[in-house]
């Protein structure tokens, strides 16, 4: 069993980002599973918390989050989802963040983004940089694995409502969530792809999304599931916002994007969103770090199906 002494040896080497071995990542995803399987699928959060988006392998920037909004224990921390591909280092980053949900179970909390999923991922890079990086799929399937545990969404002191991507038509309370059966891979469809496929779209009710997956929902739909729920804020990640956040809807949903300089190419700027324990809003944003061979190796990341 993977003591405490282990587990902090393993975050050192992985803020190096140095690879834990294949039998360490292995011991790590299980106990990691053993933590999430005793989280709701709606995770319950006190403030005050930092509310971070998608991260996507982007490791160094990462580190820059860290720097910006404090270190983990010291910081509370959740993290919207999309922690892996695209960038150049989906390994550390995920296992990174899974070690200090380890170490520190009540100190960080991780729910699912629609990148958390075999298919997106053996498209999108994270499958390629495992076995590029182990020689196999092991580790692969056994940060799958741990995607299936994660919860699918979270609420800060009753009233700002966090998720990946957005609402689904299929769910008008928050209790409904409840009842979805999340250790699964992400269906093409249904209130469980909803909540990490969904975008916010200036236009009336729900419409078809541009992305294949999930719904446009309008600003009376973002009112209503607020109203019947008594939310003030809903927090989500899943769009690229080139200042790092975007209000919408009279400030009532907020899209927080931690990814500085997407892709390595797009310019925007990232942001961290500060919940103190009053609720009351602090966005900070930050730029990439600095540019070496070391955060940008040769390698050019896969084609986006997206921004």
């Amino acid at each position: 069993m993977t003591g405490l002494g282990d587990i902090d040896r393993q975050i050192e080497q992985l803020k190096r980002c140095e690879p834990i071995s294949e039998a360490e990542v292995k011991q790590l995803c299980l106990k990691a599973r053993e933590i999430l399987l005793e989280e709701a699928n709606v995770h319950y959060i006190d403030s005050p918390v930092t509310i971070c988006g998608d991260i996507h392998g982007q490791f160094y920037d990462l580190l820059e989050l860290f720097k910006v909004g404090g270190s983990c224990p010291e910081t509370n921390y959740l993290f919207m989802g999309d922690f892996v591909d695209r960038g150049y280092f989906s390994v550390e980053t995920f296992l990174l963040l899974l070690a200090l949900k380890v170490r520190y179970p009540d100190r960080i909390s991780l729910i699912r983004g629609n990148h958390e999923s075999r298919q997106i991922t053996q498209v999108y890079g994270f499958y390629d940089e495992c076995c590029r990086k182990y020689g196999s799929a092991n580790v692969w399937r056994y940060c799958c694995e741990v995607f299936d545990y994660l919860a699918l969404a979270a609420v800060v002191d009753g009233t700002v409502f966090c998720v990946h991507g957005g609402l689904s038509p299929n769910i008008n309370h928050i209790d409904q969530i409840r009842s979805i059966d999340r250790k699964q891979e992400v269906p093409h469809d249904g209130p469980m792809c909803d909540l990490l496929w969904s975008d916010p779209e200036d236009i009336n009710g729900w419409g078809l999304s541009p992305r294949g997956a999930g719904f446009l929902f309008g600003s009376d739909a973002v009112r209503t599931f607020c109203r019947a729920n008594d939310i003030d804020l809903i927090a989500r990640a899943h769009q690229l916002a080139m200042e790092g956040f975007k209000h919408l809807f009279d400030r009532q949903i907020v899209t927080v994007w931690s990814a500085p300089n997407y892709c390595y190419r797009c310019g925007n700027v990232a942001s961290i969103l500060e919940l103190d324990d009053t609720l009351r809003q602090e966005y900070k944003v930050f730029a990439h770090a600095p540019t070496d061979i070391r955060s940008v190796p040769i390698k050019r990341p896969p084609a986006e199906y997206f921004l």
